[in-house]
């Protein structure tokens, strides 16, 4: 909290009204929300009606709490999270035990385990090694390395999780934004860089299954529901083309939006070049640190073909290598204290209110009242409506549970419309994985704010532009390019 800001009055210094207007409303809209009479069923083609309960119109009134006081930052993000697991407790939302065991969920360990992965990259020096390359390789101009930086990003999501993705490119961006700006200040570029790799790590990620586990979810529900299987290759053969677009898309939207204050970094090329020398040798720590983490990536890689890796947790084994880092001293009890907490508590608040959610049944009353608007729409406004419940839900709660919630209702209500299920499949896909707006949508996006270049308000800002773009150019592979290209998008 900066210095000047006091909520009660003090000689000499201001009242912060704007950060007390929106701490009463996150409060206000929880109660108004709270305290209202019971809400109406929701009731699918079917028949089947979706009962909003007293616990799930509080979960209601807690997301709209948690999403004021996130977008607004009135506190420490991590703050807001441990306020997420206490309204939880003291109003019975659900039983203290589960709400907070939910900070403690794999998903939030690999976090953990990613975080450490960078500071890793950092100390060993391997981060500066890679930083130093690339900048000798893509030159001086602002714009190409914003190009470069976002491209690395995007092509890393192929072959690996966009999470650990993030969390190794995070300190290589902190070495490159060092050679900009000595003193780390927050500037356009810095925004423009660190807002752009969340982006382009969350666009880059929907090409391949590998770049996130949303995809095999999505898929899963696929088959089970239509009896139809998508191959590996028919996946990146419609994601391929849609997501490099929007990594291109991302770099001119960035150059225009966040243009640098300088188009070229006089000398940089030699300067880079140098300081790579500089580093002499790679070292016997460079040289674990390499074996460990790419090991690591393999194993992830792996477990969708080899079948005795699959049982292999994701997060256990991210961890193993934060487990060996410590045992080869690589990283001390020093650099434990130095984790960025307040990142892995957003993380862990964001699990608590999406299983909320999803646990009340709050997510299976919204996802039927929004698509139920649809169901006399033509089949055009009903795939592009599918496509923004999730891109709405997919920033406050887990893509996969995003997928999870919207997929199964939306490929019911489908075949009244005669529209054809694989459309309604990839169009959820592309927005679930492209949470632009806030940053508990994805791990890339919380990974980005620790570079303290930007606050939620200027991500928020940003990510309205450039959701339009997604949903623009999602239309156009919807009307067009995907037909083309043999996807059905009516029923047959």
């Amino acid at each position: 909290m900066p210095a000047d800001v006091f909520l009660a009055g003090v000689p000499g210094k201001k009242i912060d009204w704007k950060r007390i207007f929106f701490l009463t409303l996150g409060l206000a809209l929880f109660a108004a929300v709270y305290f209202s009479p019971p809400w109406p069923d929701a009731v699918d083609p079917l028949g089947k009606h979706f009962e909003l309960s007293r616990e799930g119109k509080a979960a209601v009134a807690l997301f709209l709490f948690a999403a004021t006081w996130w977008v607004f930052e009135v506190v420490p993000i991590g703050i807001t999270s441990i306020a997420i697991g206490i309204l939880q407790a003291l109003f019975l939302i659900r039983d203290a035990r589960i709400a907070f065991t939910d900070f403690m969920d794999p998903s939030v360990w690999f976090i953990f385990g990613s975080l450490v992965i960078g500071m890793v990259f950092t100390k060993t020096g391997l981060t500066q090694r890679m930083a130093y390359k690339m900048l000798v390789l893509v030159g001086e101009r602002t714009s190409m390395i914003y190009l470069g930086c976002f491209a690395m990003t995007a092509f890393l999501t192929l072959i690996m999780a966009h999470t650990a993705v993030a969390a190794a490119v995070f300190p290589l961006l902190m070495a490159i934004y060092g050679l900009y700006d000595d003193e780390q200040r927050p500037s356009r570029f810095g925004k423009g860089l660190f807002i752009g790799m969340a982006f382009t790590a969350g666009a880059g990620s929907v090409v391949t299954l590998l770049g996130a586990a949303r995809g095999a979810v999505a898929i899963g529900f696929f088959k089970d529901m239509t009896g139809r299987e998508i191959s590996f290759f028919e996946f990146s053969y419609y994601m391929l083309p849609l997501g490099w677009l929007m990594v291109f898309l991302i770099w001119l939207f960035f150059l225009i939006a966040f243009k640098p204050e300088r188009s070229t970094i006089p000398g940089l090329r030699e300067r880079a070049s140098s300081l790579y020398a500089k580093l002499g040798p790679i070292t016997r720590k460079e040289i674990i640190a390499i074996l460990v983490v790419g090991l690591v990536i393999a194993a992830l890689g792996l477990r969708s073909f080899i079948p005795f890796l699959k049982p292999l947790e994701k997060s256990a084994l991210i961890l193993l290598a934060t487990l060996i880092f410590f045992a080869s001293n690589i990283l001390t009890i020093k650099d434990l204290e130095e984790i960025p907490w307040n990142i892995v508590l957003l993380f862990g608040g964001a699990m608590s209110i999406g299983f909320c959610l999803w646990q009340t049944g709050a997510a299976n009353w919204l996802a039927v009242n929004w698509l139920l608007l649809f169901q006399n729409a033509t089949w055009f406004v009903f795939v592009m409506g599918v496509a923004f419940f999730v891109l709405i839900m997919t920033n406050f709660i887990m893509n996969v549970a995003a997928i999870a919630i919207s997929l199964p209702v939306a490929l019911v209500i489908a075949p009244y419309l005669g529209v054809a299920p694989e459309v309604i499949l990839f169009a959820s896909l592309a927005t679930a994985g492209m949470p632009f707006l806030l940053l508990i949508g994805a791990a890339p996006n919380a990974i980005a704010y620790e570079s303290r270049q930007f606050s939620s308000g200027e991500f928020f800002r940003a990510g309205i532009p450039a959701s339009l773009i997604l949903m623009i150019i999602l239309g156009l592979f919807v009307w067009l390019i995907w037909p083309m290209m043999g996807m059905p998008v009516l029923a047959k």
